[in-house]
């Protein structure tokens, strides 16, 4: 159960979670994997021998650890950077958690929802990505970017408050 789950108010409902797009933690990972080929490369020069001369195969093999810790933590914050999000609009609010040792939260009653911008790029079009930017009334405007799915969650937003206001307008006297 995540942070959102746990911060329900009685009688809501969550109707769309999102976080992260995958493309976030594309270039960590590529960066991890071309140091973890360093690692290996490493570690084969100490078990074979095939260093120059002189040259202790211990160095070889530390220097192959260092560099497959250094891919691990790369690889491992970022999928953590990936998971720590969490953005839904549920039948009252927008809630958004970013963090995980030091959490972010913003949660806005839906009717205080002035506007959501979206950015997004050529590619973040064709992969499903972009940048949601959510203003409040009064509010400063707070920008998330790479987020899944963009159009999808505005959508979402927007069929609620109008939800909302069909329920809360008053009902007109014709005749």
């Amino acid at each position: 159960m995540g942070y959102i789950e746990k911060n329900l108010i009685s009688g809501e409902k969550v109707l769309y979670k999102t976080r992260l797009h995958s493309i976030a933690v594309l270039m960590p990972i590529l960066l991890a994997s071309l140091v973890g080929v360093g690692a290996i490369c490493c570690f084969y020069v100490s078990a074979t021998g095939n260093q120059p001369a002189g040259e202790d195969p211990k160095l070889w093999a530390a220097g192959g650890l260092v560099l497959a810790i250094f891919a691990a933590t790369v690889a491992a914050s970022a999928l953590l950077k990936r998971n720590a999000m969490e953005m839904a609009v549920t039948n009252r609010r927008i809630l958004i958690k970013s963090g995980i040792l030091s959490r972010r939260t913003i949660e806005l009653l839906l009717s205080r929802v002035e506007s959501i911008v979206i950015t997004e790029s050529f590619l973040g079009r064709m992969l499903g990505y972009g940048t949601i930017v959510v203003r409040g009334t009064g509010g400063t405007p707070e920008p998330f970017p790479l987020i899944a799915n963009p159009t999808e969650f505005r959508r979402h937003v927007q069929e609620q408050i109008e939800a909302g206001s069909v329920q809360t307008r008053p009902a007109t006297n014709a005749g």
